[in-house]
């Protein structure tokens, strides 16, 4: 039987992050416009954090926390959630 951890590998938590996978991949992040191509950071949930190639970051896992890793033209290319 699978080791099962709330807020870790729950299901909610990947159904969470399906939807901002399928939100944000392949968009750039801008300061205030949401549309095709671009995702506004103000409608981020408020625990996030954008992580830029060569960033350095705390290595604590928040499971509610949304890490949205960008490029460095500022596209997003992976979303996590710890």
């Amino acid at each position: 039987m699978p080791l099962v951890v709330p807020g870790i590998n729950s299901s909610l938590t990947g159904d969470k992050k399906n939807d901002w996978v399928d939100k944000l991949l392949g968009k750039k992040l801008t300061d205030s416009t949401s549309d095709e191509v671009s995702f506004a950071k103000k409608d981020l949930p408020s625990s996030h954090r954008v992580v830029k190639p060569g960033d350095m970051t705390t290595q604590d896992h928040q499971p509610d926390r949304l890490n949205v890793h960008v490029d460095d033209e500022g596209t997003v290319r992976d979303v996590r959630y710890g």
